[in-house]
């Protein structure tokens, strides 16, 4: 066996031998946010952990996934983390063999002698383009759909994550909704958590509300109106690209740690944590302000009433999309709430300024729409998830 075959044998010993030990390469280029990879380590650690696969995950900025993922070195070029191969993605392409199955996640465009690589073996590698989640109509008669290579013996698949049974599904693991009705049962676990962050838990009394959002001028509207609201607000702030906003507000540079007061709004400086512990965020609060797509997935399953912020787009392009996902969420619920949601989610995306009574109108609203997120959470995980819809079409080509 060649040392590259070698390579790709990495299993640690506590892992139990399945019966297909499939090898998988994900592709992952980071843009300008950690959407990308979010999606792509959160699918690598799971086929990996739930399905027994040997993967090897490609980035091209380790130092993104670092903030990510603490336990990536930047420096390295190939390294072992969390039962994951992370390999460096740089221009000049080691000369490798492709796994079983090949994830180019979000039309990152595959290295030419990677790809030139899988055209030589027998049986050609499972190609799929991993594509971003969208409610839209056209998803479904689309996913799954073969594009065969112009010049090469290779056909490539695209996956659609989506809301029905005739896309590709959303990102569960297999105890997501035991741990986190575990978490929300024990007031032991949130302690713990609280003081790992070094953050004394959120006022019961107060309204918890999670702030992870792009730049965003309509943030000094919500901090404005919270601040003179009547009822108590816990902003919980992760330091992003909201923090030069925030520290305008507030009148001050701040950092992780730090605890503003203004009249009945505290704003709660949180680092920025592992995926694990933003789940324990987004668990812990009553409404979560989310941003791109792993956010907004994590977002779902927490089961909480959530405010999305979607990737804004050349030409408003992203608001279909948006308009897509509202009137699908919003297809059970009463009208006055739905009225709600949806003038929150235009505001909040650049379509008007958030006033008081469109906060009022939200939090009027709130019980149904506490309700109703349990009820979606449950019904999409009737679903079956991301992962284990790609590991089902990938051994049907195999």
């Amino acid at each position: 066996m060649s040392t590259l075959m070698l390579s790709r044998a990495y299993l640690p010993p506590s892992m139990p031998s399945p019966a297909r030990q499939s090898d998988w390469d994900i592709f992952c280029t980071v843009i300008d946010n950690y959407g990308d990879i979010g999606v792509c380590w959160r699918l690598a650690r799971q086929l990996f952990a739930e399905h027994g696969f040997r993967v090897r995950l490609w980035v091209d900025k380790l130092t993104a996934f670092h903030r990510l993922c603490p336990g990536i070195d930047p420096h390295l070029s190939s390294q072992h983390v969390q039962g994951i191969e992370v390999r460096h993605w740089r221009t000049d392409f080691p000369d490798v063999v492709p796994g079983d199955v090949v994830i180019e996640a979000f039309a990152c465009h595959l290295p030419e002698p990677f790809t030139a690589a899988m055209a030589e073996l027998k049986p050609t590698p499972v190609w799929i383009n991993l594509d971003y989640l969208s409610a839209e109509a056209w998803v479904s008669g689309c996913h799954a759909l073969p594009s065969p290579h112009s010049r090469l013996p290779l056909t490539k698949y695209f996956f659609f994550p989506g809301f029905s049974e005739t896309t590709g599904g959303l990102l569960r693991e297999r105890n997501l909704q035991k741990d986190r009705q575990a978490y929300c049962a024990s007031p032991g676990q949130q302690d713990d958590f609280w003081a790992r962050l070094g953050q004394p838990p959120p006022s019961s009394e107060a309204l918890v509300i999670s702030l992870f959002a792009y730049a965003n001028p309509a943030i000094i509207d919500l901090l404005t109106i919270w601040t003179q609201g009547k009822e108590p607000v816990c902003c919980l702030a992760p330091i992003t690209q909201t923090l030069s906003t925030i520290e305008s507000f507030a009148g001050q540079t701040l950092q992780a740690g730090d605890v503003i007061h203004r009249g009945n709004l505290e704003i709660c400086m949180l680092p920025f944590v592992t995926q694990p512990d933003y789940d324990r965020v987004l668990w812990s609060c009553d409404i979560n302000f989310v941003r791109g797509e792993d956010s907004f997935v994590r977002a779902q399953w927490a089961a909480k009433p959530m405010l999305w912020q979607i990737y804004p787009q050349d030409e408003d392009a992203h608001r279909v999309k948006l308009d897509a996902f509202l009137k699908l969420y919003c297809t059970d619920l009463p009208e006055a709430t739905g009225e709600a949601l949806r003038r929150l989610h235009l505001a909040w995306n650049g379509g008007d300024r958030i006033t008081p009574d469109v906060w009022a109108q939200w939090i009027a609203a709130l019980p149904d729409l506490r309700s109703h997120a349990e009820t979606w959470a449950i019904n999409r995980s009737k679903q079956e998830d991301l992962c284990s819809s790609l590991v089902r079409f990938s051994r049907s080509k195999l």
